[in-house]
């Protein structure tokens, strides 16, 4: 279920579910979904053998989605509305999921309520990626594992970066390129504009990057 102002599951989604298919330390763990949306990815770690599920997201809208999707499957996850990691602090988790707005925009903040919240992420893209490294490793148990997902466009370089200077250890575990949606077709002459698109670029990489305490 998918009401209106969710993000869809798309690539990014489909790409880190098959990182979290293969992934070993799945099977009994605590997850947190940090902006869940419909609950997707939480619900295939849920299905991976996770033994507890915490979603967290800052549109309501997504927090009933979240909620529904895995009631519907019965999964019994704690559904909580909030900003990043604040709602579920101090609590620590053995795996912390992130699919986050990467979007390089025009605005420095996303739009409060529309679509564009699901996406908009500042003029780099990292409004969200930068705070999730800063702050992960605080809900994160001794031997948790990050895995996130993101576009090339906003730089997996510089999440690499932030995460180890936030004490982590990171590592790219998977790259996918897929054709330009909607949004970033939309983009595209802004992006080639401003040097973040090649001007025959037509795909976009997707990575996976995991991080643990070092």
């Amino acid at each position: 279920m998918r009401p209106p102002g969710v993000y869809r599951a798309q690539e990014d989604t489909s790409l880190l579910r098959e990182v979290l298919r293969r992934h070993g330390q799945v099977s009994g763990s605590s997850v947190l979904d940090v902006g869940s949306g419909t609950g997707a990815l939480g619900i295939e770690a849920f299905r991976a053998g996770a033994a507890s599920l915490t979603a967290i997201d800052l549109s309501r809208r997504s927090v009933l989605a979240s909620w529904l999707n895995s009631r519907l499957r019965g999964i019994p996850a704690t559904v909580r509305r909030g900003d990043l990691f604040a709602p579920v602090a101090p609590h620590r988790f053995d795996l912390v999921l992130a699919n986050p707005p990467y979007m390089p925009a025009t605005g420095l903040l996303p739009p409060r309520y529309r679509m564009g919240r699901c996406w908009d992420a500042g003029p780099d893209g990292r409004l969200l990626l930068d705070r999730i490294c800063a702050g992960v490793s605080s809900v994160l148990n001794e031997d948790g594992v990050l895995l996130l997902v993101q576009s090339e466009l906003a730089d997996s370089q510089a999440t690499l970066d932030r995460l180890g200077e936030a004490g982590m250890v990171p590592e790219v575990l998977a790259r996918a390129h897929v054709p330009f949606g909607p949004v970033l077709r939309a983009r595209a002459p802004m992006l080639r504009a401003r040097g973040l698109l090649a001007p025959d670029q037509t795909e976009e990489e997707l990575v996976v990057i995991e991080a643990r305490h070092a």
